[in-house]
């Protein structure tokens, strides 16, 4: 039995243009259904499959299944935030909601219709910038430390004139002493970066940060961070962070930001009712 799975909603378009992307399952069409003022958008799926993974039978525990579905996800999402050559706010939603029919997504969009105005209202005219933090050469990192430290330096000097054995102890310590301060410096970068983008964007917020196989870099994240920023201050932006940037890479930290992205992490949203998953 055939269903709709719903990707995001936005403002009704004029002339809406065809979506090249195809489906959940990459044969049904992409297409929108209009309800007053908002746009979903949306495409065909068999509701039996998606009844699988949401009762967490066989497809929960197929890593590859859901890795296709929620890349294809993303991917429909990314295309309906570009009208042609423009960029369109869209509240996305997250993976695997789908309605048995359209009778129950437009009942749906009718009892949250004054949430998603205000959402969209909320971030008309932003967009989401990705910003996250690697450390790539933590001796650098160290060795900034101590240049700027009376009393790790002091500790150094201690240690040179010791006997080997007495040096070893007084070794261990200053290694705890120097990873307690690369923690501190950690936590002052992250405010750094968050205070110093925080002055142009409208919003931020702090996300999970990554293990290496997640982000595929043999560099450690340490920060990992979303901004809403108005369109007009995207260069801004970007030169702010460069600015800082340029600064962290003294002390062997660099910052990586991709943009603009679906803003999954400034609309969060959950239907009162409707959905079948």
């Amino acid at each position: 039995m055939p269903g709709l799975y719903l990707y995001c909603i936005r403002k009704k378009t004029d002339n809406a243009l065809d979506f090249l992307a195809k489906g959940i399952n990459r044969k049904k069409e992409v297409f929108t259904i209009i309800h007053h003022e908002l746009e979903a958008v949306v495409s065909r799926v068999e509701l039996k499959e998606f009844d699988s993974w949401k009762n967490g039978k066989s497809t929960l525990e197929d890593i590859n299944w859901i890795k296709e579905k929620a890349v294809i996800h993303e991917e429909v999402i990314e295309e309906a935030m570009r009208e042609g050559d423009r960029l369109t706010s869209v509240i996305p939603m997250r993976f695997g909601i789908v309605f048995k029919d359209k009778t129950g997504l437009i009942n749906a969009l009718d009892k949250d219709y004054a949430g998603f105005k205000r959402i969209l209202n909320k971030i008309k005219g932003k967009q989401e910038w990705s910003v996250k933090a690697y450390m790539f050469d933590r001796e650098k990192l160290e060795q900034a430390i101590k240049e700027n430290s009376y009393h790790l330096k002091q500790k150094e000097e201690e240690m040179a004139a010791m006997s080997e054995g007495m040096a070893y102890f007084m070794e261990e310590d200053l290694k705890e002493a120097i990873s307690e301060e690369v923690n501190k410096v950690l936590n002052d970068i992250t405010g750094h970066v968050l205070e110093g983008l925080g002055e142009i964007a409208t919003e931020s917020v702090k996300t999970k940060i990554l293990d290496n196989v997640m982000t595929g870099k043999t560099e450690k994240m340490v920060l990992n961070t979303a901004f809403l920023v108005q369109e007009d201050r995207i260069d801004v932006f970007k030169k702010k962070l460069e600015d800082i940037d340029d600064d962290l890479k003294k002390k062997g930290i660099y910052l990586e930001y991709s943009g603009p992205w679906p803003p999954f992490n400034f609309t969060s949203h959950r239907f009162t009712a409707g959905a079948s998953l």
